[in-house]
């Protein structure tokens, strides 16, 4: 499954735990070629026309403009192959170490807002931090791996993965989405990142990725702050001065609607389900 120069994990994982760890503006980092650049050719063969399937999901509105999978249905034999390797225990125990979580990190079988995403032309994600509780799984989230498929990505393109300081007054990092690049880092209460301009990439191709995100049962209480510890859905902010005033108020509308509305009835109003 890896590049050769990767095979022993837990090695890795030990050399490159201290960048990782003590990366602005949070515990981050990308690796190029890490996988086995034929295997990750027979999986970009297996990328389904995401837009066509019946079972997924597209969200539309001020904050993003995205295509996602639903669970592992639409993965072809190559692709599963990867995801059940990189939910096994030799991947997990590497992520271990390079995370320095403590607690016993956990993959999610059922891919909750994970699997293939595909971004089209014009298509964003707005600045966000991710939700912090697994709905079927009731475990906290802590660590997403992407894996980026996109073969001859120019820089013009954009499609960054744009990590911002704690604070949002600035983007610290922009990770170019190009094909055997793997990006991870640590999600928290202000692990803010996105991919908030967008797509300039010319029209027959797409931004593409397959998400995988790692949980454990609890977390460090310093991370979250108390509203956070339930949260369910993503929570988006506007970069002053640059989104609009309409993705400003719509976030407004969003967290008033998470204290008083059941968080199954604001996944569906972020939603668009089979179109």
């Amino acid at each position: 499954m890896l590049n050769s120069s990767n095979t022993n994990l837990q090695d890795l994982g030990t050399q490159l735990a201290s960048k990782y760890q003590t990366n602005k503006p949070y515990p981050s980092i990308y690796i190029d070629d890490f996988f086995d650049e034929n295997i990750l050719e027979k999986v970009l063969e297996e990328f389904p026309k995401v837009d066509q399937l019946k079972d997924k999901i597209y969200y539309a509105n001020p904050n993003e403009d995205k295509y996602a999978t639903k669970g592992e249905y639409s993965f072809g034999p190559q692709t599963k192959k990867l995801v059940h390797f990189l939910n096994s225990q030799p991947f997990l125990e590497f992520l271990q170490k390079i995370t320095g979580i403590e607690e016993t990190l956990i993959p999610d079988p059922y891919f909750e807002g994970g699997g293939f995403h595909e971004i089209k032309p014009g298509g964003f994600l707005k600045v966000h931090v991710d939700f912090h509780k697994n709905k079927k799984l009731q475990l906290s989230r802590r660590v997403n791996f992407l894996v980026y498929l996109n073969k001859d990505w120019e820089e013009e393109y954009g499609g960054h993965l744009e990590l911002w300081e704690k604070d949002m007054s600035q983007c610290v990092s922009k990770i170019l989405p190009k094909f055997n690049r793997a990006a991870m880092f640590s999600t928290t209460g202000d692990s803010w990142h996105g991919h908030p301009n967008p797509l300039s990439c010319p029209e027959g191709k797409s931004r593409k990725s397959l998400a995988l995100y790692y949980y454990t049962n609890g977390r460090p209480e310093e991370e979250l702050n108390k509203s956070q510890r339930n949260r369910i859905t993503t929570t988006f902010s506007n970069r002053k001065g640059i989104d609009s005033n309409q993705m400003k108020y719509y976030n407004k509308l969003v967290n008033l609607a998470n204290r008083i509305i059941p968080n199954f009835l604001i996944e569906k109003l972020k939603a668009k389900r089979n179109k």
